[in-house]
């Protein structure tokens, strides 16, 4: 992994405040500079999407089931902006119903991750995610490339 590129601003929108902080924790131990900011419901992901002028993060880490507007819905409302269709969203969830899968797929999501519930794996697959975007490999994967799982490190 390249250590001296850019720092990367990552977004992370997920209610979980446990999961919020196993995200933290696996991003402190990862050989990388990042910036990350949390929002815990999608009203408020996509007010900060829309209206704030900062740059747009690097990376969004989407969460489905969230209160007030969930995450298929701030997907759609991302990938039919004219100013975000760009962002690279990975969805996380606990579901793994082929279908929401697939339905993401339809819907411009770049990865699916299914939350692994081992803190080691958890890091593993962040780590995998982001080193996607720092090589710039946001293009939108084959189908039975979607679902990012942790690779085995042999």
């Amino acid at each position: 992994m390249n250590m001296n590129s850019k720092q990367l601003n990552i977004l992370l929108a997920d209610d979980d405040a446990d999961d919020c902080l196993f995200f933290k924790e696996a991003l402190v131990e990862l050989p990388m500079s990042m910036n990350l900011i949390a929002v815990h419901d999608g009203e408020q992901l996509m007010h900060l999407l829309i209206n704030e002028t900062i740059d747009l993060p690097d990376i969004l880490f989407l969460d489905l089931n969230m209160p007030r507007k969930n995450g298929f819905e701030c997907l759609s409302e991302i990938k039919s902006s004219e100013k975000l269709k760009r962002l690279p969203v990975i969805v996380f969830s606990t579901s793994f119903e082929q279908e929401v899968v697939n339905r993401l797929y339809s819907n411009g999501a770049h990865y699916f991750i299914r939350k692994p519930s081992e803190f080691s794996q958890y890091k593993k697959i962040i780590q995998q995610s982001l080193e996607l975007v720092d090589q710039g490999v946001l293009t939108k994967p084959a189908r039975e490339d979607f679902v990012l799982t942790v690779k085995k490190i042999l």
